[in-house]
Order: C-alpha cells, then structure tokens, then sequence
C-alpha cells in the first residue's frame, strides 16, 4: 500500500494527536503543547499503533476458558524495587522509569541489570546516550561487572530488536527511550511519534519474546521533552522518581502498575556506590528532626502495605502583601487552605493575614487525609509559638464541621510509632473501639480539631 506524507499536532505532555494546531490540548488539557510533526498515512503496519501484532490470532473465547499460566516473577536485587514493582519483574511486562535528569535512573537499572545477569541469565542493557566505554566504566564504580551483562551502544530499533532476537536476553533495558528511533519514520528521536511507535515495537517484542522490558526516560520540568507521561497509556508500569538531582534521597513512586499496587513507594539513598535501599525510612526521616523548634510534628503515614514516621513542618508568619503566600512542595495547596479555612471557622483562629510555608522533612510527598490533624498541629504550634507536647504524634482526617474523622490502618500507625520510641498518639475517637493491638503508649482520643490542638499544645 502506497504511503501519504502529511503532518499531525501532538501533544507533548500526553502524546494525543490533532489534524491542526490547538492551544489547548483535547487530552490533558495542557496549554501550548501541541506541535507538528510528519507522519506517514497509509501505512498499514502503523495504522491502529498496537495492532502491530499483539492479536492473539482466534475468535472471541468464553473468558471462563482463557487459559491463564502462572509467571514467576524474578528479583531485582533491590528490596525497594521490587517492592513497588510488585514483588520483582514479570517476563514479558514492559515498564518505563522516568525522573529528572541526574535523578539516578541509570545506577538504578544498570545495578539491577548487574544482579539478574548473575542470577537469571543474559540481559542486555541498550545505551543510547553513552558509549560501551562510558557504561563499562559505571559498572566498575558501583560494581555490576557480569559476564552475562551485554552492553549495545546503539539507537536505530531496527538494529536493537535484531540483537535482542539473537541474544534472547531475560532482561532488556533501553536506557533512554527518547534516543530511540525508527528509521521508516521521518520525524527526529525524541518526539512524540518517535517515543510513541518505538515503545509499541518494544512492547510487542516483550510479549512475544517473554522479556521482561524496562525503558528509561527523561522528564523535564517545562515539559518540552516528550516521553513517559506520551507512554503511561502503553506500558504495564510506570514508575517516578521524586525528589532533587542534588538531594542525598530519592523517592521511587508506582503511579501505574498493571501487575501491582500503585500505593507502594521505594526509598533510596545515594552515594558514590549507587542508589542504596533505605529499609528503616521513619529513622531516616526522624534523625535530624529538632525537638525545641515550634511548628514541628510527628505524623504516622502508611504509604500502600509500609507504614512511615514523618515530620511536618509548619512556618507561619505575618504577610506584608496581600494576598498571603501558601507554599509548600510536600503537600497539596488545596489540602493546606482546606485546613486553614476549617482553623479559622471552628477554632476561631485567624490566619487569613499571615504566609503559611509547610514541609515534610525527607523530600517525600504526602497526599493522604490522615496527615490533616498534624498539618493543623503544626500550622497553630508555628502561628503561637509553641512546643509540641514531647513524645506526641498526631494523626486524622479533618471535616469540614471541625470533627475529626477515623483513619485505615490504625493499627500499624500504631505499631511504628511505638518501635520509633513515642509515648503518646492522638488519633480519633472513632478509632480508638476497633484497636486490638497491645501498646504501652497513651492513646489520646479526641473528636474534634480543637480537642486536637488541646492536646498536642
């Protein structure tokens, strides 16, 4: 069938295409995202993205009788991963880890390309961005020499699915996605068409082949780099590094995961050897927490199955403009003005004329409503300037009437914050009837978010 040269608009932020220019696009809803590029019409391998062979060939079947095989699944070598991956990697699954650059994505991958090689067999590690020399001598510093580890320094599809075929490795990492092109498309590596119909190939080749398939990608802040966000719809997992480039820890978060909970993260610290697993966070979380500061609180937090010990830390002080600041990287605005406007309509205190900063101190992000009486804590202990009762932690969700609403998980919260050494928790009242755990810490009950700031000051 003949081909017919045209172009398309996509969008850079989630790859949805358009036959003209947009200034908003019909997907996401992002503004100024929408490029051109050329396309090929006509084409009937391309025609339909995923009908590049992922059929499995027969009629409609009875779901009853699918016939459905057990896969084991293989570790990584990193606890943390294979936690949020689900308890290790799937042959045939394709993923995507993504984050800023520097982030530590490749000591990542290449470290766990070093451990199944040993354990599992060939893998074959593909490196668009470096040379073998450069790769190799990555691999000394942090010590993944194996000799079942390949390394191809190349980018052209064509050629890569060639080797992987010959190779027939367990594990196959492209590192990074965006340096990947197909040579029967006209548009440049990196783009939108590129980035998509490569990850299609790649998909099918998992599937048919039962390799397991990791893809590194790069996110930039601006969103001018099309990638992980253009594939999520694709791939069956996609993970996301949080936290900064030059910040000793890193935050590994499942945001899709067809084989797994999307609920787990993985913590991790970086040195010269790698990123390293962090297996005891609340320790780590708490070890440079001050104790004489005000604004300051412990909250239990339960990140999927692994409960965790924050600090959050609250600064409010006198605006000279208006409207106030309300600022914060750890917790979502809207969630710290719902707590604002709740202090100032049930307890009577104003904060309408003051900045609000918060934190939680490690770099991680809390986004669940438990962490809301000890936002409230915090936010009041700065704004009058006083300590936290010692030996306290908090933990609730607040209403909108003031009351304070029980939480999941009471029982673990309770459990970490008793290993970690405190003496006392104020969590709701409603709890308090279902706990079976035995605890020698006080638990304090209360039933509204002024009986809250009672106790904790």
């Amino acid at each position: 069938m003949s081909k017919r040269k045209s172009t398309a608009f996509f969008c850079q932020e989630c790859g949805a295409e358009a036959s003209k220019w947009l200034g908003r696009c019909p997907g996401c809803g992002a503004w100024n995202t929408m490029v051109e590029e050329p396309v090929q019409r006509g084409d009937t391998e391309r025609r339909g993205g995923l009908a590049l062979g992922l059929s499995s060939g027969t009629g409609p079947v009875p779901i009853a009788e699918v016939d459905v095989e057990e896969v084991p699944r293989f570790g990584t070598g990193s606890g943390e991963l294979d936690r949020v991956l689900g308890d290790g990697l799937l042959p045939g699954s394709l993923s995507i880890i993504a984050g800023d650059p520097g982030v530590g994505k490749s000591s990542l991958t290449l470290k766990v390309c070093a451990h199944v090689a040993k354990e599992r067999g060939r893998v074959l590690y593909v490196t668009g961005e470096e040379s073998a020399r450069q790769v190799k001598l990555r691999a000394s510093r942090l010590s993944a020499l194996q000799d079942e580890l390949y390394i191809l320094s190349e980018t052209n599809l064509d050629i890569i699915e060639q080797h992987a075929q010959k190779l027939n490795p367990v594990l196959l990492v492209i590192d990074s996605i965006q340096t990947v092109f197909r040579p029967d498309i006209q548009s440049a590596p990196g783009s939108i068409s590129q980035v998509r119909e490569c990850a299609v190939r790649l998909l099918k080749f998992a599937k048919s082949n039962s390799v397991a398939t990791v893809l590194v990608g790069h996110v930039l802040k601006d969103g001018t780099l099309a990638g992980p966000r253009a594939l999520e719809h694709i791939v069956d997992t996609v993970l996301y590094f949080e936290g900064e480039r030059n910040a000793q820890y890193r935050v590994l978060r499942a945001v899709k995961n067809r084989f797994g909970s999307t609920n787990e993260i993985g913590l991790f610290e970086m040195r010269a050897t790698g990123l390293l697993d962090v297996p005891d966070a609340s320790r780590l979380f708490l070890s440079e927490r001050p104790l004489d500061v005000p604004g300051s609180i412990v909250v239990p937090t339960v990140e999927g199955t692994r409960p965790l010990l924050v600090e959050v830390q609250a600064l409010v002080s006198a605006s000279p403009f208006m409207p106030p600041r309300r600022t914060s990287d750890s917790v979502d605005i809207k969630r710290i003005q719902l707590i604002l406007a709740v202090l100032e309509k049930r307890a009577g205190i104003m904060l309408g004329n003051q900045d609000v900063y918060v934190k939680v101190a490690g770099g991680i992000k809390i986004d669940e409503p438990a962490i809301d009486l000890g936002l409230a804590v915090a936010l009041v202990s700065s704004y009058r300037n006083h300590l936290v009762s010692p030996g306290v932690v908090a933990v609730g969700e607040v209403g909108l009437a003031g009351e304070v609403r029980a939480i999941t998980q009471i029982e673990a919260r309770i459990r970490e914050a008793e290993r970690m050494g405190f003496k006392s928790m104020i969590l709701p009242q409603g709890n308090i009837k279902g706990i079976s755990v035995r605890s020698s810490m006080k638990l304090i009950g209360i039933e509204t978010v002024i009986e809250g700031l009672e106790a904790a000051l």
